[in-house]
């Protein structure tokens, strides 16, 4: 019995990393609940470690968590970005299938804040300007899809209203 027992010991304290090593599972393989994963049929919030061929993360306790990447089915990556509790925190960046820039702009709790700027899938500007807590605030500018003004969408936003 020692015999056994001692090298699964020896691994354990050699290599910790076996022991201790997150879940790595498919996207497909999880379900969400009242904004909670769970590895399909548990009861337990998911930690660990999400993969596939259009996605990579992570969560902790049911919650994304950490760095985030996916991809389009054509392979060119989709997206980028950072979770916090289950929330997009910090910059994120997004492209066309195209491989163009998509959008670019920053998250905080969750929620888009700071300068954000888009681009349609020809390489053209859409839209800048300034989001406070995922509402348009001060000077817009957006444009159609073949580079001009769109003065509907251009002006000045308070509180995600155009006010000029």
């Amino acid at each position: 019995m020692n015999r056994i027992l001692a090298p699964i010991l020896l691994l354990v304290f050699l290599f910790p990393a076996l022991a201790l090593s997150e879940e790595v599972v498919e996207w497909d393989d999880l379900v969400e609940r009242e904004g909670i994963y769970y590895k399909k049929f548990t009861t337990v919030p998911f930690t660990g470690k999400v993969t596939g061929q259009m996605l990579q993360g992570q969560f902790k306790n049911g919650k994304e968590e950490g760095s985030r990447v996916w991809y389009h089915d054509n392979g060119q990556l989709f997206g980028k970005g950072d979770y916090k509790n289950g929330k997009r925190e910090g910059p994120w960046v997004t492209y066309h299938d195209n491989g163009q820039l998509g959008r670019k702009g920053t998250y905080k709790d969750g929620k888009k804040e700071g300068p954000w700027i888009s681009y349609w899938d020809n390489g053209l500007l859409m839209y800048k300007g300034v989001y406070k807590d995922w509402k348009r605030e001060g000077p817009w500018v957006s444009y159609n899809k073949n580079g001009t003004v769109n003065e509907e969408h251009t002006g000045t936003y308070k509180n995600d209203v155009k006010v000029d």
